[in-house]
């Protein structure tokens, strides 16, 4: 029985040694890939528990915004109404009391000239 290798019987050790570190050193790779996907899933999964409610929240908050500013712009037409109708209004009453006014601010500037006048006069 002899112990000498030959130098195919060596190379053959040595590449069936350097294959077996790379196998174990994959094995250990993929297992540290399999822990990392599996934090990954949790960690999504804990984002998706938590924006989901949030993306509720949020489509709750906008529709009731919309239907406030929805709210908002009928006051704002009802204003706009209103505030036509009142410049009618007081253009209609300028219209109206206007002359009169004005005739009676001049009457009464008359009279009180004409009052003046006769005053002097005594």
């Amino acid at each position: 029985m002899t112990l000498a290798m030959t130098a195919g019987e060596t190379a053959a050790l040595i590449s069936s040694i350097a294959i077996a570190v790379l196998v174990l050193g994959l094995l250990l790779t993929l297992a540290s890939l399999t822990r990392t996907l599996a934090a990954l899933r949790a960690a999504a999964e804990e984002l998706r528990s938590t924006a989901v409610p949030l993306v509720v929240d949020a489509r709750a908050a906008v529709a009731q915004a919309n239907s406030e500013l929805d709210r908002v712009d009928g006051l704002l037409v009802t204003a706009e109404s209103i505030s036509t109708t009142v410049d009618s209004a007081s253009k209609l009453a300028y219209l109206a009391f206007s002359n009169p006014v004005v005739k009676a601010i001049a009457f009464s500037a008359g009279t009180a000239r004409a009052a003046r006048r006769l005053r002097r006069r005594d």
